[in-house]
């Protein structure tokens, strides 16, 4: 079983940028009920499946695999709800950790998230300079509901 440990951060300044080159990631999310989360991603060449568990706390159950290509367009375009999340992430290193940085384009532009994977929910982290407010616990960030409620609205 695959558990998902997350925290979620606005981010501020621009002192992230140069410390890394970041990747267009194209998804959308398949309808679904009980706070479980289906969704089809596209990074570059490469097709993904997720299955996402309700969080509690920090966490959540994540199940993750490969797509051919191919399959990953046709659900995006006949599966999947509009609009698409686009956006383009950033990996950077600190304190140990592999920070996500994900700079949304499209009906979420102007919205910049940090996600950092935790093994323990209760383990210590060192904020980067460029790190705001935390918002793990405001469902508005997630993924999935800004497709349904788009930065651009709020």
């Amino acid at each position: 079983m695959a558990k998902e440990i997350e925290r979620k951060y606005l981010v501020i300044g621009d002192d992230w940028r140069s410390l890394a080159e970041g990747s267009v990631y194209r998804q959308g999310y398949i309808p679904t009920q009980d706070k479980v989360t289906v969704r089809v991603r596209i990074i570059g060449e490469k097709g993904y499946l997720t299955i996402k568990g309700p969080t509690v706390q920090y966490s959540r159950l994540e199940f993750e695999y490969p797509i051919p290509i191919q399959d990953a367009q046709e659900m995006l375009e006949t599966l999947c709800q509009r609009p698409f999340i686009e956006k383009i992430r950033y990996k950077i290193e600190s304190g140990g950790l592999i920070w996500e940085i994900d700079e949304f384009e499209g009906v979420n532009k102007g919205l910049i998230l940090a996600e950092v994977e935790l093994s323990d929910e209760n383990q210590q982290i060192e904020l980067p300079s460029w790190i705001g407010e935390e918002v793990s616990h405001d469902s508005r960030y997630y993924n999935s509901n800004l497709v349904k409620h788009p930065f651009s609205e709020w």
